[in-house]
């Protein structure tokens, strides 16, 4: 591996994939820290992971800055749309498909499902606050990908394989993209020419190429054109929200999670909390049932509460709070894309992102994937479009960073919808209580607690010998007191890991 430059941090990398992988350590090599390589992996996964997020996407990025400084968590999620728009538009440019994928999802898709984005403008306030390297540097890796074309990685496909008609197939530029000559998902390189200008824009003007520039007046323009709510003031309005994270101390680590409107980081924070710094060593069947009560718990309260609350952040707060106060009163009463970077310098950047299951169109002159995170059900207890315009939506994202005593760091996350939360509390309590490794916490099975508290409740049981996607993608790593650097990548996706070390 090629030398560092004289000064540089070392850089731990876990991503989504090899390009992405490959993207944070160019950045990394170029004197980037881990801030800096987190933001191009997660840009390099906007170009190449078709289908889970895009540069229409929301988000959330979590920092633990080098030295003794608290982290915080930098709000891109997405909001709702429709500023000026008639009551009577409501629910227009939208309409469900039911999909195989994931065990059986209705999706509600079209230019109606279209929120406002975010993620973009959250990677540039995290840049301005503890990025290195200048911000066109960061989309080099991101515009080389997208230049040269791409394959789709195995992510992808396997979503692709379920929707690619149904979501993807009924805009004529997302089908031509995706689709060989004879209508199946293509097997060659995805190249879109209008994509690789898009990104030069963003390298050049930054988000307001997004939101207030060229490409936030083509997309506002092509949603609303075909019948949908973004327009040109709901991305101009747009503005990420630096926010105090969610703290829990376990152990001798202080770990700090997404806080409201992240539903995720909530739940991480509580189901670490009842866990009571279970496992004692590795897993026995005794901390897997205490597990799943945890699951019962903080799951149930969820569907129960925090998705139908007109007061997240209150609402939120008491719930932690009897947990802290009741553990036993608590126990008894519910698509995506991460990265996770540390550095020598003792910095941790956690980063997921999401485009929804996509709206399946492609924004005219841009090459851009359009979200659908209007059209998450799950996401939208209230209904399709109703939100007030401006308000976020809710989020399973938990990108969650450490700290111990010691001065160790971390940086964890994970995709895969409602199973965010209880991939990421595993893995932290298996490392942090269990004694695991990085790797073997990342690579043990795990069990979820599918509609927990509802007839229809079911645990799903991970088998140690087939582990799949559905049970999340943990990218994890993290750096020791002596600056030596440990990363994993979760065998269930097609994750990739880079140590970015001196010579």
């Amino acid at each position: 591996m090629a030398s560092l430059a004289s000064g540089c941090v070392e850089v731990a990398i876990a991503a989504p994939n090899e390009a992405a992988a490959d993207g944070g350590a160019a950045i990394a090599r170029a004197g980037g820290n881990a801030v800096d390589a987190a933001l191009a992996a997660a840009l390099v996964t906007m170009v190449n992971e078709v289908g889970i997020v895009s540069l229409s996407s929301g988000g959330f990025v979590t920092v633990q800055p080098a030295g003794v400084g608290p982290a915080y968590t930098v709000d891109g999620w997405v909001d709702m749309p429709g500023r000026g728009t008639a009551a009577a538009a409501a629910g227009a440019g939208t309409w469900d498909v039911s999909t195989a994928y994931g065990g059986g999802v209705d999706v509600t898709i079209g230019p109606g499902s279209v929120a406002a984005h975010g993620s973009v403008a959250a990677f540039e306030e995290t840049h301005r606050r503890d990025g290195r390297l200048p911000w066109r540097e960061l989309l080099a890796p991101a515009i080389d990908v997208a230049r040269g074309g791409f394959r789709l990685g195995s992510a992808s496909r396997y979503y692709l394989a379920h929707v690619h008609e149904s979501i993807f197939g009924w805009d004529a530029a997302s089908h031509a993209a995706l689709h060989d000559d004879d209508g199946s998902v293509t097997t060659g390189l995805v190249v879109l020419p209008d994509l690789v200008r898009s990104l030069e824009l963003i390298a050049t003007d930054g988000a307001a190429a997004l939101h207030t520039g060229e490409l936030a007046r083509l997309i506002s323009e092509d949603v609303v054109g075909r019948g949908g709510l973004l327009g040109a003031s709901d991305l101009a309005a747009y503005s990420p929200v630096v926010r105090p994270c969610l703290v829990t101390r376990v152990g001798g680590w202080t770990l700090a999670t997404a806080p409201p409107p992240s539903l995720g980081g909530v739940c991480v924070a509580a189901m670490l909390r009842l866990l009571d710094d279970r496992p004692h060593g590795p897993w026995t069947s005794e901390d897997v049932a205490h597990l799943v009560r945890v699951q019962r718990a903080v799951l149930g309260h969820r569907l129960d509460v925090l998705d139908h609350t007109d007061d997240l952040v209150r609402d939120a707060a008491a719930f932690l709070d009897l947990v802290d106060r009741d553990h036993v009163g608590a126990l008894e009463s519910g698509s995506t894309a991460h990265v996770s970077t540390t550095d020598s310098d003792g910095r941790a950047c956690s980063v997921t992102v999401s485009s929804g299951y996509g709206a399946g169109m492609i924004a005219a002159g841009t090459g851009i994937w359009l979200n659908n995170c209007l059209g998450e059900q799950e996401l939208n207890p209230l209904g399709l479009h109703g939100l007030t315009p401006g308000t976020r939506l809710l989020s399973n994202m938990a990108p969650t960073v450490g700290r111990h005593t010691d001065g160790s760091a971390l940086a964890i996350g994970s995709p895969g919808a409602d199973r965010i939360t209880t991939a990421i509390t595993q893995v932290l309590a298996g490392f942090v209580s269990g004694g695991l490794s990085l790797q073997d916490a990342v690579d043990h099975p795990r069990v979820h607690l599918h509609r927990a508290g509802r007839s229809t409740e079911e645990l799903k049981v991970e088998p140690g010998d087939g582990l799949t996607m559905y049970f999340g993608g943990v990218g994890a790593t993290s750096v020791r007191p002596d600056g030596s650097l440990d990363a994993a990548a979760d065998p269930r996706r097609e994750g990739a890991v880079r140590l970015v070390v001196g010579a």
